[in-house]
């Protein structure tokens, strides 16, 4: 039996107040002070209209935006796009808001607008309402971004046909530092994948 390729069809990342689509820079903040500027910032940039988005807590805006920038003027994005994605802090930044509401004794009760958060992979479900995705997904939470599983998952995926495009990658906030990288797998691209190709374009 001959092993399909599969190819990196795009990518993008945030991190450190930078954008960059593609290996190119696409969008610059050093202003900045915390995670929900700049997605405010970033959002305001792209000129997105999503009610949504404002609801949302800071690691949803963040992978949002990400997702919004690889899918943007994509005419191939299938229902059956899968979402396969990781990080380091889970949803501990929201967490952390969720506590306070719930020590705050001026409040009756905990807020249930932070609690909806409270979970990482919040994020693969605002980001398959918005391009209404019935797919395979997982959120993991690893030490560090393992190129090697992201390409083995995603290459029994699309072998199996559970899913005929994944988007995989990493989506971490802690406290204000932030660490988004997605990538779309397809049977056409820019790269073959690979576990190193995947993890050089991740460290670019």
């Amino acid at each position: 039996m001959i092993k399909e390729t599969y190819y990196i069809s795009g990518w993008c990342t945030i991190r450190e107040g930078t954008v960059c689509k593609n290996g190119t820079l696409y969008y610059k903040d050093s202003d900045a002070d915390t995670a929900k500027d700049f997605a405010k910032g970033l959002y305001a940039f792209m000129n997105l209209k999503y009610s949504k988005f404002h609801k949302m807590d800071s690691l949803c805006k963040l992978g949002f935006l990400a997702s919004e920038l690889l899918l943007t003027d994509r005419k191939d994005i299938h229902q059956d796009t899968a979402l396969v994605m990781s990080n380091k802090a889970s949803s501990l930044d929201t967490d952390r808001s969720y506590q306070e509401s719930i020590n705050d004794r001026a409040n009756f009760y905990p807020s249930p607008s932070v609690f909806v958060y409270t979970l990482p992979n919040i994020v693969m479900g605002e980001i398959s309402i918005r391009h209404h995705l019935k797919s395979e997904n997982a959120f993991f939470v690893t030490d560090y971004f393992d190129a090697s599983f992201h390409t083995k998952y995603a290459n029994i995926l699309l072998s199996t046909k559970k899913a005929s495009q994944v988007i995989c990658g990493w989506v971490d906030l802690d406290t204000d530092k932030y660490d988004v990288f997605l990538a779309l797998i397809a049977k056409k691209g820019k790269k073959k994948l690979t576990q190193s190709s995947l993890h050089k374009i991740y460290n670019q």
